[in-house]
């Protein structure tokens, strides 16, 4: 059912981690409901939003990531591309800062 995707161990943690969120977000939006909160993004957003935005913003840096490991590799001079762990790593954090403050 799966087969037309490779199946990594930080593919599999990086959907796994989705998964919780989106449970997690369920449950505390069933336990205390979200109200608009202005950040520092230029609209209102819910927690919801807040999700979405960050998910977006994580799923774009490991695609950069994927994208230019090879360039990033010769940049810094390594011997093999730098693990997709370094940028799971930054889009956790990236998504915890839109969490956060946004």
């Amino acid at each position: 059912m799966f087969d037309w995707m490779v199946w990594t161990t930080p593919v599999a943690v990086f959907f796994i981690c989705i998964a919780l969120m989106l449970v997690g977000m369920t449950v505390w939006e069933i336990k205390s409901p979200t109200v608009l909160r202005k950040g520092w993004l230029p609209m209102a957003t819910t927690r919801g939003d807040r999700l979405f935005i960050g998910l977006l913003l994580a799923a774009y840096i490991n695609l950069a990531f994927l994208g230019l490991g090879e360039r990033i590799a010769g940049w810094l001079s390594l011997q093999s591309e730098p693990s997709v762990w370094i940028s799971f790593v930054a889009s956790m954090a990236v998504l915890a800062l839109v969490m956060r403050k946004a």
